[in-house]
């Protein structure tokens, strides 16, 4: 995952190797800021600090003028076990709240904390979190629409249904909502090959008249990873406020999906449709992959920037116009 400071800085977190650098252009060296992170996944930047998240914790450190951090402390330490889905993501909404995906530990099935499948919102001064969604099987990506506000995530779907079910999804994400898992899928399909069943309602009346349905979805199984909205003004006018999202790549289908970046249409802050964006990672014949994407980011100049950790490589995308 990537955040970027004000300076252009790219700040990049490193899962297998604990660690989190430091990428400025210009500069060929990769600076080690902070190391020996067990877990370490979720990066946000908000008025000049650093907040990073392992698998339990959330620590937070000021950004020094040299690219380096100023000393780490921990804001909580406390976050759910992981299980299958153990990489946190962070985001800073609109208003300050810092938001915080915590993934199921399964396929499907009952956990045992309220703060597992859930979206959760932290204040950073009191250190108080809340539930703000949940039935969300790993919610990694998720952004806040530039003109309206209203927050958007996207959700991985089950894996015993088969090759073809259930899509990808991209959410309206609203406080108090429910999303389905595990108890249902797609459009608020009961998920009957699942033993789980809801509380105080019949599973087809609780997908029916509980749970809120996606908005649009992608391809079963592509892996969808993150989602970035354009507010930056270097790319065409008509890209302005649509989202991109990157779908790393199917790990439990026989027909490979995903290895790509996709823009998401919006109109009046509503999602209409998809298409390719950024693609090339997957053969033609579909046997080869030459990478699977990973974390968004935008620069100060308006590029996208795309990463791609099969390889270990940063992508930058720019738009000249006439070129």
């Amino acid at each position: 995952m990537m955040a970027v400071a004000e300076d252009g800085t790219v700040y990049v977190t490193r899962p297998e190797e604990k660690d989190v650098i430091a990428v400025k252009e210009g500069d060929p060296k990769l600076r080690k800021i902070a190391s020996d992170l067990d877990g370490i996944h979720g990066i946000a930047i908000r008025d000049g600090r650093i907040f990073l998240s392992t698998v339990h914790a959330v620590m937070a450190a000021d950004l020094n003028e040299d690219g380096t951090i100023g000393k780490m402390e921990k804001i909580i330490d406390d976050l759910p076990d992981g299980g299958q889905h153990g990489r946190r993501t962070l985001a800073f909404a609109p208003d300050g709240a810092l938001h915080i995906n915590v993934g199921s530990s399964c396929d499907a099935c009952f956990e045992s904390s309220d703060e597992k499948a859930a979206n959760l919102r932290l204040d950073i001064k009191d250190k108080k979190r809340t539930v703000f969604a949940k039935g969300l099987r790993n919610m990694l990506g998720f952004d806040w629409h530039p003109e309206t506000g209203v927050m958007w995530g996207v959700d991985h779907g089950v894996d015993h249904l088969g090759d073809e079910l259930p899509g990808e999804e991209l959410n309206k994400i609203e406080q108090g909502s429910h999303y389905g898992w595990p108890f249902c899928y797609g459009d608020r399909q009961p998920d009957w090959a699942s033993f789980t069943m809801p509380e105080g309602a019949p599973k087809d009346d609780f997908c029916k008249t509980k749970t809120a349905a996606p908005a649009l979805t992608f391809d079963a199984h592509a892996s969808v990873i993150n989602i970035r909205f354009y507010d930056a003004q270097q790319f065409p006018e008509d890209y302005r406020n649509d989202a991109f999202v990157t779908l790393r790549g199917s790990a439990n289908r026989a027909d490979p999906a995903g290895y790509k970046v996709v823009r998401v249409n919006f109109d009046k802050g509503e999602p209409t449709s998809t298409e390719d964006f950024l693609t090339g990672f997957l053969s033609e014949d579909r046997k080869t992959e030459f990478g699977r994407i990973a974390g968004l980011a935008i620069t100060p100049d308006g590029s996208l920037l795309v990463s791609e950790d099969t390889n270990g490589v940063i992508y930058r995308v720019s738009y000249k116009k006439g070129g």
